[in-house]
Parts: C-alpha cells; sequence; structure tokens
C-alpha cells in the first residue's frame, strides 16, 4: 500500500537509494577496519588483556557488578523519589491558584537550570558540613540528591505536557459531570496521560542511570566506572574495560527500554475497552437513568450516560442504542 505521506519511489529515485546504501556500507566498513589496525598496531586487541572478563570471576564479583549494583541502587532510589515529586510539582503548575503556580514553576525552572554534576557536588558538600552522615554514605546520598533535584524538575515538566497534550474535551466532560479538581487530575486525566508519559520517562530513566557516572568521577561514588578504574589499574587493561563497561552500559539500558515498552503496550491493552456496557434488562427507568434500581452512576460517580460515544450528554440517541437519555 502506498503511503499517505509521500509519493512511492520510481525507478531513479530506487537506483539512489540503493547508491546510497552501498556507499554508507562501504564507509562503514572502512572505518571499522580503521579502528581495528589501530588498536591492533597499540597491542589493544590481544587476549591477555580480554582474557580477565572470560576466564577470571574475580573481575567481575570483585569489580564490574559491585560497582553496577551501585549505580543501579542509586538511579532507582532517585527515580523512585523524583517520579512523585516530579508529578506534584508538574500538577501544581496547572493549579487554579496563582500563588501555587508560580511558586512551583521557580522551582522547576531552578533546579532544571543547574547542571546536575553541580547539584551533586553542593550535596555532597552540605552532607559533610552540616550533617553526620559518614564519608562512606556521603557520596551516594549526594548523588542520589543530585539526582532528585535535576529529574524532579524535568520529570515536572513531562507530567504537566503529557497533561496539557490531552484533548480539552476530556477536562469539559470531567467538569460537566461534576468532578472537582483533585477527581479531575486522579480519575481522569493522570491515567490517560501516563500511557503519553511513558516513553519520555523512561528516557529519563536512561538519563538517570547514565547520570550516577558524575558521582564517580567528581565524588568518589563507588558506581561502575569507579570499579572499572580500579579493575584497569590491577590488569593494564584500560581500553579493554572502557569497552565492557560500554557493553553493560548498552545492555542495561536496553533491558529498561524493553521493560518500559512491554509495559506501555500493556497500558494500551488495558484502556482498549468499548467503556461501560449495560444489558437491557438491568435498566429499570431510562427517563430518570434509574440503572438496576439504584441511583444511575456508574464507578467512580459518573453518570452513566457518560458512555463511550456519548459526545452530547443531553440526548441525541434513544432507548434503542443504550445512550442519548440515560441518566438525563
Amino acid at each position: 500500500m502506498t503511503s499517505v505521506l509521500y509519493d512511492a519511489p520510481g525507478p531513479k529515485a530506487k537506483l539512489r537509494n540503493v547508491i546510497y546504501t552501498v556507499v554508507f556500507l562501504v564507509v562503514l566498513a572502512l572505518g571499522v577496519w580503521w579502528v581495528i589496525d589501530k588498536l591492533n598496531e597499540k597491542n589493544q586487541l590481544e587476549w591477555v588483556l580480554w582474557k580477565p572478563f572470560f576466564t577470571d570471576s574475580q573481575a567481575w564479583t570483585t569489580y564490574l557488578l559491585p560497582g553496577l549494583g551501585e549505580t543501579l541502587k542509586a538511579a532507582g532510589l532517585a527515580l523512585l523519589i523524583a517520579l512523585p515529586l516530579g508529578a506534584v510539582f508538574g500538577i501544581a503548575r496547572l493549579s487554579d491558584h496563582r500563588w501555587v503556580r508560580v511558586s512551583a514553576g521557580a522551582v522547576v525552572e531552578f533546579f532544571r537550570a543547574i547542571p546536575v554534576l553541580l547539584l551533586m557536588l553542593f550535596a555532597n558538600q552540605f552532607y559533610s558540613e552540616y550533617t553526620g552522615i559518614s564519608s562512606e554514605q556521603r557520596p551516594l546520598y549526594a548523588v542520589i540528591t543530585g539526582l532528585v533535584l535535576y529529574n524532579a524538575a524535568v520529570l515536572a515538566e513531562i507530567v504537566r505536557a503529557g497533561i496539557l497534550s490531552l484533548p480539552r474535551g476530556q477536562t469539559e466532560a470531567a467538569k460537566a459531570v461534576g468532578l472537582r479538581k483533585g477527581q479531575m487530575m486522579g480519575s481522569v486525566l493522570l491515567p490517560q496521560a501516563v500511557t503519553a508519559m511513558l516513553p519520555a520517562i523512561v528516557s529519563q530513566l536512561v538519563v538517570i542511570v547514565k547520570d550516577t557516572a558524575l558521582g564517580g568521577v567528581m565524588i568518589g561514588f563507588s558506581e561502575l566506572l569507579v570499579e572499572r578504574r580500579t579493575l584497569a589499574s590491577n590488569y593494564s587493561n584500560v581500553f579493554a574495560s572502557f569497552i565492557v563497561v560500554a557493553v553493560i552500559y548498552v545492555v542495561v539500558n536496553f533491558i529498561l527500554t524493553s521493560l518500559a515498552g512491554w509495559l506501555e503496550r500493556v497500558v494500551r491493552r488495558g484502556k482498549r475497552t468499548t467503556g461501560a456496557v449495560v444489558g437491557v434488562g438491568e435498566v429499570d427507568d431510562l427517563s430518570t437513568g434509574a440503572v438496576g434500581g439504584g441511583v444511575g452512576r456508574l464507578a467512580g460517580g459518573v453518570p452513566p450516560r457518560v458512555l463511550r460515544g456519548d459526545a452530547d450528554p443531553g440526548g441525541g440517541g434513544g432507548p434503542g442504542d443504550g445512550r442519548g437519555d440515560v441518566g438525563k
């Protein structure tokens, strides 16, 4: 089927695409060959430099795995704190009260403007001078604090953008059925915005995992790169250790992205519904909206007339199609 975005390529365009592809593959192959040749000249491909990662379990159990554990611990705790904090500030930026909206906006813009490394250094100095946190735990606390302050501000903007991306009719429909602002946000807007926000949240999680390395370089946090440095000094394989650590980061981030993609598909499938279905025998009185002898309200306090397809809550259908005057 021809795409509606552009015309199908003709013979000349197809030939041109084939030429571009071949040229790119040739250039890529030459680049790979050049890198391998230079590494071979510097004796960086010798088996003795790569052997510890394949035959010596101590390289993993003593250095790489503990460092990876610290990296994931810091990233996980930072996300666990930053996500609800960002949600609070993101919702606060949409508040009807000006002082709440302005205050939340000032906090978000302030921490978004400061580099995360500077926040880590400031937190480390603060904990060193004004708290009794031990020197062993202080780098972890400083890294988590810096990541939380910066990423909470970023996540606040993601939450705000996700909510604003919803159709305006969602808000108007929630107000029409009498939902308060908190009920509307918690029951209508946020659940729908989560699906739209998931890709951006996952991208930010990947950023958090990588930013833990800043704490290792500057304040001595024992994360993956710091442990790599110790490993390289013991085995004299600096370049090989960098390659292995890079592969570990790629694998970890790929797993996170894959899990997030799976979660997004699950959420989307869960939201594929035809709406509330009311059986013919359950409707006692269409003129009053009393369903099944009750008060004519669905779970969550939404009147039964707010069903899928009820664009006009006041009418537009008859008793034969199960919408229109239900609950009127």
